[in-house]
């Protein structure tokens, strides 16, 4: 896992191939399997296959265009009712086990936020309404790499304190 954790990148260019509804499965039990304050289990996801759907979000979110070219993607969720506090880092901790989950499993992912930017929410409620009480927080696009995904040294020993800053 530990090597999983450090290889994850984020990929933008897909291949035109089938991600199997195995996969989706297991990374949806990834992003189950989070940490959740209080267990309160807030999480939702919707997964979308619709190209319609995936074209007009990736032609509207600005930082999420390769939704166009994407398999499928992950819509990570949650119920602001059941955590009102901790909602966005429960689903943080989701979105965080899909991506190193998907890296596992050959797939490319990325990131791209919606919470906690209006503009961004107002463009997903357009096109994949969710109740008032769901929150997205961000959109996970999949698919296999178009090329190999380059890995990056983030460790910053410079960054790092002992007791005190």
């Amino acid at each position: 896992m530990l090597d999983n954790i450090l290889k994850r990148s984020s990929v933008r260019r897909y291949e035109d191939k089938e991600i199997s509804q195995e996969m989706i499965d297991l990374l949806l039990n990834a992003g189950f399997s989070a940490p959740c304050s209080k267990d309160s289990r807030p999480l939702h996801f919707i997964v979308l296959e619709d190209k319609v759907i995936m074209t007009h979000l990736g032609e509207n979110l600005k930082y999420a265009s390769m939704l166009r070219f994407a398999n499928k993607a992950i819509m990570v969720c949650a119920d602001k009712d059941i955590s009102p506090d901790c909602w966005m880092l429960d689903a943080c901790a989701a979105t965080e086990n899909i991506l190193i989950a998907a890296t596992e499993l050959g797939i490319g992912s990325v990131w791209t936020a919606v919470y906690p930017y209006e503009d961004r929410q107002e463009v997903v409620q357009n096109f994949v309404p969710t109740p008032e009480n769901i929150k997205v927080l961000s959109i996970i696009p999949l698919g296999y790499p178009a090329k190999e995904p380059m890995i990056k040294d983030k460790f910053d020993a410079n960054r790092i304190h002992y007791d005190s800053f």
